[in-house]
Parts: structure tokens; C-alpha cells; sequence
């Protein structure tokens, strides 16, 4: 693992401690950049200062996004006012810009609704950037591919000399592996979701997912192609799943980095990226 991805790891702890045990106040004047991150399962707000220093995140669930697109746009306008009001009380201050993130390849239509949804929830929207390449800001990648897993889809950024040369989403993620882990245990995708998360269910569906996870594999060996990439970079929330990481070498050959905290590297890269 190398020094980058080690020092994300140790900011991405500390960002997990204060979405865990958020304070009540921060007494902080300077400039703020926040993210807004609309994810499938969990929508995320970080902040960071003008050196791209963390000071909070805030998580709330929600599923106003499938399959990377916005499909229910009031729930998400509300989700992301609540997290703005929530960190403007913390701060005792109001947080004017922020930027957003929407998968690679997302039509200039669909772009707009992800920004209209930050914008609404009163936020001067700075950036829009892909997911992958806002994860490739914080772990300072100059060289790989960054596969960002998130509930509908995957991402895939490859990067060369610290710049995206190409980029590709496919609609494989979490949602998939509910579906498997619904049918085999006959319940609910609801119930499905939270066994995903139990670490102590995971010998009991991992199994189940193993062809879900074998097919994300195979989409990143279709897209790498021509491109000569020996490391892959996995991130979004349903990198989390212990194992995951393993199936994949086995599947595509290449060494599998996995930071510590996969769901909110990209989080703190979009607002790292509000410039």
C-alpha cells in the first residue's frame, strides 16, 4: 500500500469517528469546501478547509438514486437540507459552496439533476466531477484504476501521469448483490440490505455473491483493455463487503487496494475538488 492511500486511511478513520460521534460545535472561521456525495444506499456530506484538512462529515440513508440516477428528487433535495442545516448548527455558520460528484458517463440532462439537487438544498454548486476520479483526489493516484462500487452501479476511472485518460459506469453494485442474497434466504431486498452489512452474516451470503462480484470483475477486465494498469483502487460502499478484494485479484490478476473507510473516499474527494 502506498503512503498515499496509508494517510487517506488514517483521515478516512478520523472522518468515520466524527460521522459515528459527530460534536456538537466546531469553532472554526476559515474557509469551508463541502461534498455532496447521492449515493444509492447512503447520501454523505464532508467538509474539509483550504488545505483539504477534514473537519466533519454527516451520513443519512436513503434511496433517492438506482441505478445512478436521481428518482426521487424532493426525497434528495430534503435529505441533503437536513445535513446542510444539521452542519451549518455545528458550525454556527452557513456553508455557501459545495461540489457533487455523478458516475462517469452521465448525460448533461441527468448532470443537471444532481446539481439542481445540491443547488436546492441551498448550496452554490463550485464542481461537478466523476465519482471515480473525485475518489482518485484524496488517495493521490497517479497511476491505476479506480473501481468505485457503489448500490447500482460500478465506475471505473484509469488514470495515467495523475490525469483520467478514460472512464466507463456499468449497472452492476449493491443492489445485485440484494437481489442474490434475497432470493437465496427468501426475504426482503430491505432485510437483504441489512444482512450485507452484518460482519458476523458474512460466511453465511458471501458465497451467495461470489458470481455478483465475479461479474464487477469481469467489467473491469473488459474496460482496462489497451491500458496497462497493475493496480486497482476499490472504493464506494459496497467495497466494504470483507472479501471482496480477494475474488477480485483472483478474477483480473491485479493487486487489489481497499482503504480502510471505502465509502467515503469519494465524499471527501468531491469536497476536496469544490473549486
Amino acid at each position: 500500500m502506498n503512503k498515499f492511500v496509508a494517510n487517506a486511511n488514517i483521515v478516512l478513520n478520523e472522518v468515520a469517528e466524527l460521522i459515528d460521534n459527530p460534536p456538537q460545535k466546531i469553532d472554526y472561521q476559515g474557509e469551508i469546501k463541502a461534498g455532496v456525495d447521492l449515493g444509492t444506499a447512503n447520501l454523505v456530506l464532508a467538509a474539509v478547509d483550504k488545505d483539504n484538512k477534514p473537519l466533519l462529515a454527516l451520513c443519512e440513508p436513503g434511496t433517492v438514486v438506482r441505478d445512478g440516477l436521481v428518482v426521487d428528487y424532493i426525497g434528495a433535495l430534503k435529505i441533503v437540507k437536513k445535513m446542510k442545516i444539521k452542519m451549518e448548527a455545528i458550525f454556527n455558520r452557513e456553508i455557501k459552496y459545495a461540489a457533487t460528484a455523478v458516475p462517469p458517463g452521465t448525460g448533461g440532462r441527468d448532470i443537471d439533476t444532481f446539481k439542481n439537487v445540491v443547488q436546492g438544498a441551498g448550496f452554490t454548486v463550485k464542481n461537478v466531477v466523476d465519482e471515480p476520479s473525485a475518489a482518485a483526489t484524496l488517495l493521490g493516484i497517479e497511476r491505476g484504476v479506480v473501481v468505485d462500487i457503489g448500490g447500482g452501479t460500478t465506475g471505473i476511472s484509469i488514470l495515467e501521469d495523475g490525469k483520467v485518460v478514460y472512464t466507463a459506469d456499468e449497472a452492476t453494485g449493491g443492489t445485485h448483490l440484494n437481489l442474490v442474497i434475497a432470493g437465496g434466504l427468501g426475504i426482503s431486498i430491505e432485510k437483504a440490505e441489512k444482512i450485507k452489512r452484518d460482519p458476523d452474516r458474512i460466511d453465511e451470503i458471501f458465497p451467495m455473491v461470489i458470481p455478483v462480484i465475479e461479474k464487477i470483475a469481469s467489467i473491469i477486465n473488459n474496460h482496462i483493455g489497451k491500458y496497462k494498469a497493475e493496480t486497482v483502487y476499490l472504493v464506494g460502499g459496497t467495497s466494504a463487503i470483507d472479501g471482496i478484494e480477494e475474488v477480485l485479484a483472483k478474477k483480473t490478476g491485479l493487486k487489489i487496494v481497499k482503504p480502510s473507510q471505502t465509502l467515503l473516499v469519494t465524499p471527501l474527494g468531491i469536497a476536496i475538488n469544490c473549486e
